[in-house]
């Protein structure tokens, strides 16, 4: 019996190892999935317009193929228990964007963007794998909790000096190079936010006076979320940007309910921001004027003076239907200037039709649905918080992308994750995924062996957040 009874306990749970092992092979699977599914993409857009396939077809899923591969080698010997799907999701969704980045310069040549989106790519990868190779820790993250809102504050003011670009002060301009620095202070404050509420969340929740059915909390720990408002505010003011506004006070309204459990702070947070939209809605010309366009799209056609970019953008999925006109047939170049950036999901809506986007939207959902189950999944408050605070960036944004160029929502100069032209953008969101896969891995990793112990200063930063 005890024979029997050793023999059957031995045989029951499969090594870590091995399941960690067909994690990999699973990954990699998808991985070649994804990069095929560009490369018809690319060859399906030379043979509806030239009818041949294009010259660079074995060029570019070669590169593809190649820089995926060697992220997928990283993740394999640093991050062997990461989600197996992060990675695949970033090759299609950033394959696909090169995808119609090219397709829409066939109808430039004057201004062709896709080399330069492929350059972009291939640094955003390097990025990745730099984060799974350097990062062994999220913990270690914590030492760095007020100099990443010190840089990410730097980066969010310093293009206040520069010129405004299409009416948006959001861009740095030197020598023919820009850069929108906003979006690296976005992973920043993504940082801030989760290790100050993993350590004040127990202040946030019970101490202070109760109003409303709200428990506030102590002006020290109140302190910190009025000025993040407050600077919101001022951004939005002084850039003109409504977007970067609502993405980084939507991230820290979703990280504080998140922390504390009480809807009530979801709801400070809306009424904040709404007051916020609507001052500066009426205040400031450029603001308003892109709500007047939000809540009467076909104005400018009823004047006379043609379709605006809003409706283009209408016009373009209305013709998509269904199925779409096929890669390629489209004419959503009709957008004008912002069509390979802002307005890039109308060009995917066009020719992939309503079943095309929906499944790109799906993607998205699917990416931000794993950095949430890893986040429910670690065991540390701080990883936890940066986990559902980086899903939540990609969900935010997202919604505010997706919202203004269907009529939603007022527009917002922002770029779609990894579809968009845009190196900022690009690279900023690789270091998100490849820091999704690090938190996968250490929930795996706990899972499967135990609780790593956190690195000393990890543990001893910023209030002992994991004490």
């Amino acid at each position: 019996m005890s024979k029997a009874g050793n023999t059957l306990a031995s045989a029951d749970p499969p090594p870590p190892t091995a399941r960690l092992t067909g994690r990999r092979g699973v990954e990699l699977a998808l991985i070649v999935l994804a990069v095929l599914l560009s490369v018809y993409g690319y060859c399906a857009v030379g043979l509806a317009r030239n009818g041949t396939v294009p010259p660079g077809a074995a060029g570019y899923g070669a590169g593809l193929g190649v820089l995926a591969l060697v992220a997928h080698l990283a993740v394999r010997w640093r991050a062997p228990g990461s989600d197996p799907v992060l990675l695949p999701i970033g090759v299609l969704l950033n394959g696909l964007g090169l995808v119609l980045i090219y397709r829409l310069d066939l109808e430039t040549p004057g201004d062709p963007a896709a080399p330069t989106q492929l350059i972009w790519s291939t640094l955003g990868v390097a990025l990745f794998i730099g984060v799974v190779l350097v990062l062994r820790d999220h913990r270690v993250l914590q030492r760095y909790t007020y100099v990443s809102v010190t840089v990410a504050l730097v980066l969010l003011t310093v293009p206040i000096l520069f010129p405004a670009v299409n009416g948006a002060r959001i861009w740095i301009r030197v020598a023919g190079f820009s850069i929108q620095p906003g979006e690296f202070a976005k992973v920043l404050l993504a940082v801030f936010f989760a290790a100050y509420l993993a350590a004040n969340r127990s202040a946030l929740t019970y101490a202070g006076r109760r109003a409303w059915k709200l428990q506030l909390p102590t002006g020290r720990v109140l302190g910190p979320i009025v000025a993040v408002w407050l600077v919101s505010v001022v951004v939005l003011v002084l850039e003109r940007d409504l977007g970067t506004s609502l993405l980084f006070f939507g991230l820290f309204v979703v990280m504080l309910y998140v922390a504390t459990g009480r809807t009530g702070w979801i709801a400070v947070g809306l009424l904040l921001a709404s007051l916020g939209a609507v001052a500066v809605g009426r205040l400031e010309p450029h603001v308003h004027h892109r709500i007047e366009t939000w809540l009467h799209p076909f104005a400018s056609i009823e004047a006379g003076e043609g379709p605006n970019q809003i409706a283009q953008s209408l016009f373009a999925f209305a013709e998509g239907g269904t199925l779409g006109t096929g890669l390629g047939l489209g004419h959503s170049v009709l957008i004008g200037f912002a069509v390979k950036s802002d307005f890039i999901l109308a060009t995917a809506g066009e020719e992939l039709g309503l079943a095309g986007l929906s499944a790109i939207i799906l993607l998205y959902g699917l990416l931000v649905e794993r950095g949430y189950r890893a986040g429910l999944a670690l065991r540390d408050p701080f990883g936890r918080l940066l986990a559902v605070g980086l899903a939540s960036l990609v969900a935010l944004q997202v919604f505010v992308i997706a919202g203004g160029v269907t009529g939603l929502i007022p527009l917002t100069g922002m770029a779609m994750p990894f579809l968009a032209q845009g190196g900022s953008s690009v690279v900023t969101n690789w270091a998100i995924v490849a820091l999704l896969v690090r938190l996968s891995d250490s929930a795996r990793q706990q899972d499967a062996g135990g609780p790593r112990p956190a690195p000393r200063d990890a543990r001893e930063s910023d209030g002992g957040a994991l004490r």
